[in-house]
Parts: structure tokens; sequence; C-alpha cells
């Protein structure tokens, strides 16, 4: 059983569009931007939609939950961790870290929900884990 253990990430550096997401996450919310004009939601977080290019998007709260699309098990690191897509509940795919788990039993299609680690500056990130 190869265990994922809690490790720092680099520091992320919230900018004036990703500030809302930053503060929210202090909270263990997360939000992501949802197009008003055509009703996607989409990630990363950036104010003009990648879909139809309008600027009217919006912060919506997401539910957390996603399944893993693929990942990859990090394994000749002194500290062993998993990337994974993750396909959100909403809709969007989201490049994150498996974390709280054994790395052997991730599967695709498995069901996994956010959790928000620090970063190397305190930030909380979010990551996913198992459910």
């Amino acid at each position: 059983m190869l265990m994922a253990k809690d490790r720092k990430i680099p520091a992320p550096t919230p900018g004036i569009e990703s500030q809302p997401f930053f503060d929210a996450a202090k909270e263990s919310r997360f939000l992501i931007r949802k197009c008003r004009a055509c009703g996607r939601a989409h990630w990363y977080p950036r104010a003009i939609c990648p879909f139809c290019a309008s600027a009217d998007t919006a912060w919506v709260e997401a539910s957390g939950k996603g399944t893993i699309y693929a990942y990859s098990v990090m394994r000749r690191v002194p500290e062993p961790f998993a990337l994974a897509y993750v396909t959100l509940a909403e809709g969007p795919t989201m490049l994150t870290n498996i974390v709280d788990c054994d790395l052997d039993a991730l599967r695709i299609g498995q069901a996994v929900e956010i959790v928000f680690k620090p970063a190397e500056n305190g930030l909380p990130v979010p990551m996913f884990k198992p459910v």
C-alpha cells in the first residue's frame, strides 16, 4: 500500500482575478467561474469565457464533487504523489493532486471530493480525495 502524504506545493500568487477564489478557499468554499451568456462553467477561473468569449462571467460555488478522468502516480520521488485530471460535477476538468488515500487503489472514474491543503505560503489549494 502506497499512501499519499501531505507535501507542500509551490505557493500560488493571487492576482486581481483570482483573489475571490483564494478568499473563499480560506473558508473551505470552492468557487469556479460560470458564463452568464452561454451558461457553461470553466476552470481555471478567468473573467472571459473560453467557450463564447463573453465577459459576462460570475463566481459560483461548486459542489466540490468530481470523478477521476486520468491520473499518474509519481513514484520516483522522495514523497510519492498522484496528479490527476478530475472532471467536476459542474462540467470542467481540472489538473489537481489526489491526496489522503492509498495511491495504488486509485482508478479512472473513481468519485472524489475536494479538500484544501496549504501551499508553502499557507494559502489553501484545492486537491481531491476519494469518497
